[in-house]
């Protein structure tokens, strides 16, 4: 092969592998930003999800110890309720256990809410009514943050198991994220009925 014919054949590679490779690097770069930022947002509604979740924590044993002492028939209520709470400290993050436990947890709630209504000592006290007004609040803002965080973990999801992105999901070892889902309790329509003893 003589040296003007090695230089065509070299030119010619040149010429071809060039424009993939100014192709493919922008791609590769533009799936792993899209996949990093994707991530960040999770990570940040999670964050802003956690916070409405421990400040709810925080507030039920305040809850808790202001009603016990009325509600004796509730026992086993509070009983569940700090089960629930305990189960949701020593649950890993981000965990279907954890977010099951804080659906539980939700559905106790509103069931010591109801209970609540039967007596009328709690309803007149207006510690007990600005603890409960707190707790109404945190569910409505954890309810907002728990629909932020859906929305980050559908995006990232979408991103890693569609063609091409579970391509560069798998190569950049992106995990899908798990949803924070209502308990199944919560998703069944209340019995009025029970509300009003009928």
């Amino acid at each position: 092969m003589s040296k003007s014919t090695a230089q065509v054949i070299i030119f010619v590679l040149i010429l071809v592998t060039l424009p993939i490779f100014f192709i493919t690097i922008p791609v590769i770069i533009s799936y792993y930003n899209r996949i990093k930022r994707a991530n960040n947002s999770v990570d940040f509604s999670y964050s802003g999800m956690d916070v409405q979740l421990k400040k709810r924590a925080d507030l039920i044993p305040n809850l808790v110890s202001s009603v016990k002492t009325i509600m004796k028939h509730e026992t086993e209520l509070f009983e569940r309720i700090t089960s629930l709470r305990s189960g949701i400290a020593s649950a890993e993050e981000r965990s279907a256990e954890r977010f099951q436990l804080e659906g539980e947890l939700s559905s106790a709630m509103g069931a010591l809410n109801v209970s609540m209504e039967n007596y009328p000592e709690i309803k007149s006290n207006t510690n007990m009514l600005q603890l409960q007004r707190n707790l109404t609040e945190t569910e409505e803002q954890i309810s907002a943050a728990r629909r932020a965080y859906n929305n980050a973990v559908l995006n990232i999801n979408n991103m890693i198991t569609t063609f091409p992105g579970n391509i560069f999901g798998a190569a950049f070892d992106a995990k899908e994220g798990t949803y924070f889902q209502a308990a199944e309790g919560d998703t069944k329509n209340p019995n009025v009925g029970n509300l009003f003893g009928v």
